[in-house]
């Protein structure tokens, strides 16, 4: 056994009862020297017996004759015994970061469609320095700079990273294997073949001969200080006061603000991702310069439908779908509001029922009926005497509620009550026939006269 041999078997036992769990796995094989090096030590040389192995090629149809590739993948299939799935793409690809999405959702289909733990590609020692320098020259920060792991969600597996292309070679050379040449690879109109035949040679002959290894030991600290502010972040996020409600994560300004500028930073790109949101260094420092500066009621867009803003004493981040629209005065159930189009809910009588409504985008639902509601329901009040049909509707511009100290305009309570703007518009009001308003959930509670042992009529109002 070779020592690339004994090498690989090693990562494959390492992977097993992790990565590795039996159901088989996708090696992604274009036909040259890489992918069916890569194939031919999981056939043959590593302790993957337990593990079906599955090929999967993919032509981007991105220069004459690739399909003869896909004929000789084919081939290779029934000589080896595996089973094997052709894709293509439906026209040409033009570019490599088309070709690269492409081929990662067919291979991701493929995946799911066998049942495979994993999709296991050829990339290598090489193709990390490649990747590092890449994304270094465009400007990608700490997260970028760490290349290519050897695994990454949902499954991709890449077992031959520690291994050079020499060394791949020398094993192919050795083990009388054949593969494809793809003379695309030699074309400097990709980016990639450009650092790999020029610049990066250029660099070992006339600057520093151990610049491949440079780079791939710069991307080994890179990973170890994002896996490091990982293992820390949830800590520091615990000191912010924060608050998560679907797609609308807040904080607290003053404790965002004791943290440095370049933390504050991380912090805020942390939380995007939560919300599926991956900021570049531009918008990470965009963001972390609006939070800390900006007034209160002031928004601005990010990357992605990320809306960043501040409210108060929070800063907030919202997908954009979720975030309120301001609006204008308006009439009766279903209208114009001060915050925009809602779907009201009226209660026409005594009899016990439910409703759903609309406000700011999510959906109430609305109970009434006896004593017992208060037990089923998240809030509940109790109206005395109802002077029906009561509405549950969204605030408007003039509502004013009676309170022990009299009578204040919701506007303003609202704002004491530290309520974000955001929050605001999605506020359920309950008022009775004449357009008093009886009840803000979780707010406030109109005050009605007060009677000893009061006998009259009362209708309890819950929602969920």
């Amino acid at each position: 056994m070779t020592d690339l041999q004994s090498r690989f078997c090693r990562v494959v036992v390492g992977a097993e009862g992790g990565i590795l769990t039996g159901r088989g796995m996708v090696v992604a094989t274009s036909g040259g020297l890489d992918s069916m090096a890569l194939l031919h030590l999981l056939r043959f040389s590593a302790p993957t017996a337990a593990h079906p192995i599955h090929l999967a090629h993919f032509d981007h149809h991105m220069r004459e004759g690739s399909h003869g590739d896909a004929q000789w993948v084919q081939g290779v299939a029934r000589a080896w015994g595996l089973p094997v799935v052709l894709g293509g793409a439906d026209a040409p690809l033009r570019s490599e970061e088309s070709a690269r999405n492409a081929r990662y959702q067919f291979l991701e289909g493929v995946r799911r469609e066998v049942g495979a733990d994993v999709v296991v590609t050829g990339h290598h020692a090489d193709d990390q320095a490649e990747t590092v320098l890449f994304r270094l020259l465009r400007g990608s920060g700490t997260v970028g700079l760490a290349g290519m792991a050897e695994f990454r969600e949902p499954g991709i597996w890449r077992p031959m990273l520690p291994f050079w292309r020499e060394e791949i070679l020398e094993y192919g050379l050795g083990v009388g294997l054949a593969w494809r040449e793809d003379p695309s690879n030699s074309s400097l109109d990709f980016a990639r073949n450009v650092l790999r035949t020029r610049i990066i040679p250029e660099m070992e002959s006339a600057v520093a001969p151990g610049a491949r290894r440079s780079l791939v030991r710069f991307a080994e600290h890179a990973r170890g200080d994002v896996e490091a502010w990982q293992h820390v972040m949830p800590g520091i996020l615990e000191t912010l006061g924060l608050e998560q409600d679907g797609e609308s994560i807040s904080l607290d300004v003053s404790a965002l603000r004791r943290l440095p500028p370049p933390l504050r930073g991380r912090v805020l790109r942390a939380l995007a991702e939560r919300l599926g949101v991956r900021l570049d260094a531009v918008g990470t420092r965009l963001a972390a310069e609006f939070a800390s500066s900006s007034q209160s009621a002031r928004r601005m867009n990010l990357t992605g439908g990320l809306v960043l803003g501040r409210e108060l004493d929070r800063v907030l981040l919202v997908m954009e779908g979720s975030v309120p629209k301001a609006g204008g005065g308006g009439g009766e159930g279903g209208g114009e509001t001060e915050t925009g189009q809602q779907e009201s809910l009226r209660i026409p009588g005594a009899q016990a029922g439910s409703g759903r409504m609309t406000l700011g985008g999510r959906t109430i639902r609305v109970s009434w009926g006896g004593p017992e509601l208060a037990s089923e329901v998240r809030e509940s009040t109790v109206v005395r005497a109802p002077h029906f049909p009561l509405m549950v509707r969204a605030r408007r511009a003039g509502d004013r509620i009676q309170l022990p100290y009299g009578s204040k305009k919701l506007k303003k309570l609202l704002l004491e009550k530290r309520i974000p703007e955001g929050q605001r518009e999605r506020l359920p009001v309950l008022v009775d026939a004449g357009g008093a308003v009886l009840w803000i959930p979780g707010v406030a509670t109109a005050v009605g006269p007060e009677v000893a042992h009061d006998v009259r009529p009362a209708l309890h109002i819950g929602i969920d």
